[in-house]
C-alpha cells in the first residue's frame, strides 16, 4: 500500500483579523518528498473544500512557481468523513496556525488517528500539526501522546511571533499536560522527534526531515 493521507486545516480568522491557514512549506516540502518516493497522496480537511494558505508563509512573490501545482491541491480537499483509513498506509498533519482551531476537536480526525494508531501505521505532524494529537486517544481512552517523545511549535516560538494571545491554547504546554515527553530545540532550529511510528517536527525548518523520518517509519 503506497497511499498517504495528508490532513490540512480549513483555516480560521483570528481575533486580530488575520486568516490563519496552512503554512505552505510544511505542506509542499513533505508533499514533494513523498511524491518523489512513489507515494500517492490524498489531501483531506475537516470540511473538505479549500485549505487557505497563510499569507505569512509566502514571500512577496506569492506561491513559488515550483509549488503552484502542489498548492492547487489545497483548493479541492476531500472531507474527512469520506476517508476510509484502510486505504492508507500513513497519515501526515502539516501545520499552520489554522490547525489550532479545527484539528483538536474534529471527531473524524480523532477517529482516524485512533485507527491509524491501532493498525500500527505511521503518524507524522509538524509545527502546529500536532494540534491534531492533543485530544486524540487510543482505543482504551488514554491520550495518544501519553509517554511518547514528541515535539511541536514551542511556547517560546509562539511568544516569539506574538500570537500567544491569538491561539486557543499553547501547544507545547497542552501536549505536556496530556502526558507527552516533550522535546524542544532552540527557537527556529530544525528538530524532529521520532518515537516508534510517531514522528513530529518542531517548526517549518523541520518539515523536510519530518517527511524523511516518516518515510523511514513507513518502511
Amino acid at each position: 500500500m503506497t497511499n498517504i493521507l495528508m490532513v490540512v486545516t480549513n483555516g480560521h480568522t483570528m481575533d486580530n483579523g488575520h486568516l490563519a491557514g496552512i503554512w505552505l512549506s510544511e505542506f509542499a516540502e513533505p508533499y514533494e518528498i513523498l511524491r518523489e518516493n512513489g507515494y500517492e497522496i490524498t489531501v483531506a480537511s475537516p470540511k473538505g473544500t479549500e485549505s487557505p494558505i497563510d499569507q505569512n508563509s509566502l514571500g512577496k512573490e506569492g506561491i513559488p512557481t515550483d509549488w503552484k501545482e502542489i498548492a492547487d491541491q489545497l483548493t479541492k480537499t476531500v472531507p474527512l468523513e469520506e476517508i476510509n483509513p484502510n486505504n492508507y498506509s500513513g497519515i501526515f498533519l502539516p501545520g499552520g496556525h489554522g490547525t489550532m482551531f479545527d484539528f483538536p476537536d474534529d471527531e473524524q480526525l480523532k477517529s482516524l488517528l485512533q485507527t491509524f494508531e491501532e493498525q500500527k501505521k505511521p503518524i507524522a505532524a509538524v509545527c502546529h500539526g500536532p494540534a491534531g494529537l492533543v485530544n486524540a486517544t487510543k482505543k482504551d481512552g488514554t491520550p495518544l501522546v501519553q509517554d511518547k517523545y514528541v515535539t511541536s511549535f514551542t511556547d517560546s516560538e509562539e511568544r516569539g511571533v506574538e500570537l500567544e494571545n491569538q491561539v486557543p491554547f499553547m501547544l507545547e504546554e497542552t501536549l505536556r499536560e496530556k502526558g507527552a515527553k516533550f522535546s524542544a530545540a532552540n527557537d527556529w532550529a530544525e528538530h524532529v522527534q521520532r518515537d516508534g511510528l510517531l514522528v513530529t517536527g518542531q517548526n517549518p525548518q523541520s518539515s523536510i526531515k519530518v517527511a524523511q523520518e516518516f518515510i523511514e517509519a513507513l518502511k
